[in-house]
């Protein structure tokens, strides 16, 4: 298979060229924690500096292949900037570049087709207050309906309202979408998101009676969350966890930083 034509170290910033380093990182986690869906989902960064260039996988390789080189830019209107011998995915830009553009705090979007986020995403009840990892997703959560698959530039503004100011978004019979300030922030939204779902989906299915959790503690529990997982909180997601994430992979296989 031929792969990417890999964009040198050298062209690049050095600001641009860690992002890469760390949007590759997370394609690598994404895979490793069997979140991928071969090519059907993507990730995204914002390339640091004052043009709209983002960074996207190139729409033929598997995640785990996936380098800090090899990734595409692009700017606002999906134009690809760097060489590649590969497309990106229609579907992913619409999505992307839609939260990209309207939330310049956002610098890395995540979205996946996973079992447990679709299995959430299709209840019509959605993620329900069950559980301490569901309330801590439920803070900074939102939802988006299904209005088919992603191509139509119009439902841009539909997803931009429905994620607000949050930090998940749950696409209603679709998936899980998050976004972060870094790359790290976003992969451990996700993280809780997946897990929350897991945990669900695992009680549904036991199909034991359920011990509820009173609507005071679950008030209580959500915003304490809001302000833990905050910059004043004890917890900002993605500081501690994403280090500890990367001398993961460098164990294991550190080529995504090629």
């Amino acid at each position: 298979m031929a792969m990417a034509q890999e964009v040198p170290k050298m062209d690049c910033s050095p600001e641009e060229w860690e992002m890469r380093v760390d949007l590759a990182a997370a394609f690598r986690l994404v895979d490793l924690y069997g979140w991928s869906d071969l090519l059907a989902t993507h990730l995204s960064a914002r390339v640091p500096g004052p043009e709209d260039h983002f960074l996207i996988n190139p729409f033929g390789l598997m995640f785990d292949e996936i380098t800090a080189s090899s990734l595409v830019k692009v700017d606002q209107e999906g134009n690809i900037l760097s060489q590649t011998e590969y497309t990106i995915n229609p579907a992913g830009f619409v999505i992307h570049g839609a939260i990209h553009m309207a939330r310049p705090d956002v610098a890395c979007v995540i979205h996946t087709h996973t079992r447990a986020g679709v299995g959430v995403a299709s209840q019509k009840d959605g993620l329900l207050p069950i559980t301490q990892h569901a309330m801590a997703v439920i803070a900074h959560a939102g939802y988006h309906d299904y209005q088919g698959i992603a191509t139509d530039l119009a439902e841009r503004e539909s997803i931009v309202n429905d994620l607000g100011d949050n930090k998940v978004l749950i696409l209603r019979n679709h998936g899980l979408l998050t976004v972060g300030r870094t790359a790290g922030e976003a992969f451990m939204w996700m993280y809780r998101a997946e897990r929350a779902c897991y945990m669900q989906l695992s009680v549904q299915q036991a199909g034991a009676e359920l011990s509820p959790i009173p609507e005071d503690v679950q008030r209580t529990t959500i915003e304490r969350n809001k302000f833990n997982n905050s910059e004043k909180g004890y917890r900002p997601i993605g500081k501690v966890e994403w280090p500890a994430l990367r001398r993961k992979l460098d164990r294991l296989d550190p080529s995504y930083k090629d």
